[in-house]
């Protein structure tokens, strides 16, 4: 069942390294991170599940030690899921093959999405080592059953399971935000916001598909797979950050 789940943005102008001069701007969102990712540890689960969305050829389950790499970003910067499996070779931490990609491919032949290479190098920041670790990258589009029942699923798969759940709010806060100013967007973000720091898993699941796509919203998915997940188990939220910087809205949530 779930115990603990982080909520983070997942830009990767979180990384120092691929926002430079900016780094600064994004201080008190990476402190936070740091914070919830601590809280994680601290429930001591039996497995960790990175969630974030995925762009189509890179949905599906990557096994500890899936590297990713930020030089799409200029910047010559590699990550790694876990220290269980060393970059170019090994098998990972938990029992079998590396999980297939449906298309014939091992997922860990392919390089992780940029929501979960920011989160693995959140995890490598805190020198995560308390359990061990399996990504998932989501469809952006899926279905709010769809997304609940992949939550559900993760939820049962051990005694004790915690989620670093990886999304961006609305990309429309402004008019340089990158999807323009879109005056549903405030509105959408508040829900997200309130629904994130009470642990209210019915309001994340009534997100509206259609809106958070119009909106640029990518944490929509992921965030009604912790929904699901997080059905019966009781926890309560507490948010620790809540801005809009660059016109998206970014939040970092606690649930235990």
């Amino acid at each position: 069942m779930l115990v603990a789940a982080a909520v983070c943005p997942c830009p990767p102008l979180l990384v120092p390294e691929v926002a430079t001069g900016a780094a600064p701007e994004l201080d008190a969102a990476r402190a936070a991170c740091t914070d919830v990712v601590g809280l994680l540890a601290a429930a001591r689960p039996d497995r960790l599940y990175v969630v974030g969305p995925a762009d189509e050829g890179a949905h599906g389950v990557y096994p500890a030690g899936s590297t990713g790499s930020f030089a799409g970003f200029g910047v010559d910067l590699s990550v790694r899921l876990g220290d269980s499996v060393p970059p170019g070779g090994g098998s990972p931490a938990e029992g079998g093959g590396p999980a297939d990609d449906g298309g014939g491919r091992p997922a860990a032949d392919r390089p992780l999405p940029a929501s979960l290479a920011v989160g693995a190098w959140l995890l490598g920041r805190t020198a995560w080592a308390d359990a061990p670790i399996k990504g998932l990258g989501v469809e952006p589009t899926a279905t709010p059953d769809v997304c609940a029942g992949i939550g559900r699923g993760l939820a049962d798969s051990a005694e004790r399971v915690a989620l670093l759940v990886m999304g961006d709010g609305s990309a429309c806060r402004t008019v340089k935000a990158p999807g323009y100013l879109d005056e549903r967007a405030a509105g959408f973000d508040a829900e997200a916001a309130r629904a994130l720091g009470t642990a209210d898993a019915a309001a994340l699941l009534a997100l509206e598909p259609e809106l958070a796509y119009e909106l640029k919203a990518a944490g929509r998915a992921p965030w009604q797979v912790l929904a699901g997940a997080a059905e019966g188990s009781d926890l309560d939220g507490r948010l620790l950050f809540e801005d809009a910087p660059y016109g998206v809205g970014y939040f970092v949530a606690a649930w235990s």
